[in-house]
């Protein structure tokens, strides 16, 4: 792989997972209705929509309060691990998924992982791919930063790990557009997690597409 392009144009491309490369997002918001039915905690379905994309050491503080979060923060973390792990066998990749990254490395970019979540259910997404670890400049996750988005130190490190010197990001959330913008960085944002187009492009997203698959369709490159 070259050194960063001498012209300081793009060279690192930083993807999300959840929402992004995979439709796994409603499945993580029914894990987090599992975690929470166990302890009588009953917030509604779109307000735990609207939270996936943010770190799960965000999460529950975001929808239930700070005291619920000192309280049972981690117990509610680890239950929804072990509730979303019993739904990986209905993960699927989004459409143009693998096709995505396979074009984006052909053009020469440095292709990086940049996920909120955890680093064995980024592994099962890339399994559900027919993608692994070895595809990419770097692979992060919730495991690899102090501060999960939107604070930017997930994307940092992913641009980091892929020596890249200019990135731009693709994701689905608002969340991962103010990431984005911390880093700083233009973020490309698609509709398949479930928010809306309004919604993204007043975030900041530069461009919004349905899923990834059209970005193929459009022969997109940075």
């Amino acid at each position: 792989m070259p050194d960063h392009k001498a012209d300081g144009s793009i060279d690192t491309v930083l993807l999300d997972v959840d929402g992004t490369l995979v439709d796994s997002t409603y499945l993580h918001a029914l894990a987090w209705m599992r975690a929470f039915a166990g302890h009588d905690l009953t917030p509604q379905w779109w307000q735990v929509h609207r939270a996936i994309g943010m770190g799960g050491d965000r999460l529950v503080g975001e929808i239930l309060g700070d005291d619920v979060e000192e309280s049972l923060g981690d117990t509610l973390r680890d239950e929804w691990e072990n509730a979303y792990r019993d739904l990986l066998p209905d993960v699927r990749p989004l459409p143009g998924a693998a096709d995505l990254v396979r074009g984006l490395l052909d053009a020469g970019y440095r292709v990086a992982l940049a996920s909120s979540g955890k680093s064995e259910f980024t592994d099962a997404a890339l399994e559900s791919m027919g993608l692994s670890r070895n595809d990419f400049a770097a692979v992060t996750t919730s495991d690899d930063a102090d501060s999960s988005k939107p604070a930017p130190d997930i994307l940092s490190v992913a641009l980091d790990e892929a020596g890249g010197g200019k990135a731009v990001v693709v994701g689905d959330t608002v969340w991962d557009v103010a990431s984005a913008h911390r880093l700083p960085a233009e973020c490309v944002a698609v509709r398949s997690g479930g928010f809306a187009e309004g919604e993204l492009r007043d975030a900041g997203a530069v461009l919004v597409v349905e899923h990834v698959g059209e970005l193929v369709d459009r022969g997109w490159r940075p």
